[in-house]
């Protein structure tokens, strides 16, 4: 029988009763900064939280993209999920993004982009190394991940604000289920350009609009190029390049919300560039299953591999 699919994968894990009952007899081994503002938008404050092991601090900072069909919110944010890689040493911020319906992709990546920078700027405010962060999320989250490793940039030095004078490249990526091409989308040449392309959860993220000039009101972008060169821009496959972080992905083969071929073919690209890459195949699973905080394990080996030492940042693309 087909599971009906979710990508509302961190909504399932902050309801596992399995997380919430091992959690509470435990005496928290970091300390967790909420609500910190890292951006503001259209009057709207962009936050994060910081969660700071206690004792075994490595230096190394992970961010993960609290995002779940471009959803975000202070409230799906699951200490549990992490915390094997604060146990490791990481200090990891939980980045909340400016949140569909009222946002779509490309304003998403820009936040992804700002908290990045942000977190560099203030790296050694939390005791990071800046040339040490590493990126995490599932499904909408692992998309901005793969986004951040392979078009993240270096900043702009005229900028006004000093945050964004930062890159905001990562050094690793490890992340579960990610969409990676929407132009080639489970099947080569299938486009996923509209909105009523996707699933209806999902439509508003993908409902692009300009400003007209005439009017000075927003209208929606129908032209089939525009859309196409939009979809093209948030493909993280499309900016493959020899010098993105090494990328790890998790993702299970019955998945048939996000198709297994987005992993297949995003690092099959990877590979024929050069670039650090694996797949791990969740043999029967789908868009997420019960118990997928234990292969946080992974991730963390993948991060302790590839984050023990500074490295340099990607020079701009």
């Amino acid at each position: 029988m087909k599971r009906a699919p979710s990508i509302f994968v961190f909504g399932l894990l902050a309801c596992s009763p399995l997380l919430n009952s091992s959690a509470s007899a435990d005496e928290p081994t970091f300390t967790r900064k909420e609500d910190v503002v890292y951006g503001r938008k259209y009057g709207t404050a962009l936050t994060m939280d910081v969660f700071t092991p206690k004792s075994n601090a490595n230096g190394a900072g992970i961010v993960f993209a609290v995002s779940g069909g471009f959803r975000s919110s202070h409230e799906a944010i699951n200490p549990m999920y992490i915390r094997p890689l604060l146990d490791r040493g990481y200090t990891v911020f939980a980045v909340v993004h400016g949140s569909q319906p009222r946002f779509t992709v490309p304003e998403i990546i820009q936040d992804m982009n700002r908290a990045v920078r942000f977190i560099r700027y203030h790296a050694k405010d939390y005791g990071i190394d800046k040339a040490r962060i590493g990126i995490t999320g599932a499904s909408a989250g692992g998309h901005l991940s793969l986004m951040l490793g392979t078009a993240g940039s270096l900043g702009d030095p005229s900028a006004k604000d000093p945050v964004d004078r930062e890159s905001s490249r990562v050094q690793a990526v490890a992340c579960f289920f990610p969409p990676a091409d929407l132009l080639n989308y489970g099947q080569a040449g299938k486009e996923m350009l509209r909105a009523t392309d996707h699933g209806k959860a999902f439509r508003p993220a993908f409902d692009y609009h300009e400003l007209d000039k005439d009017s000075n009101v927003w209208v929606q972008i129908t032209d089939t190029e525009r859309l196409r060169e939009i979809t093209r821009q948030i493909s993280p496959i499309t900016h493959v390049s020899a010098d993105d972080p090494p990328t790890l992905i998790i993702h299970g083969d019955a998945d048939v919300l996000v198709p297994i071929q987005q992993s297949e073919i995003f690092v099959k690209k990877m590979k024929s560039v050069g670039v650090e890459t694996k797949l791990v195949v969740k043999k029967g699973a789908g868009h997420g299953w019960m118990g997928i905080e234990r292969e946080t394990a992974l991730l963390g080996d993948w991060f302790d591999q590839y984050l023990n030492k500074p490295t340099a940042d990607k020079p701009a693309p």
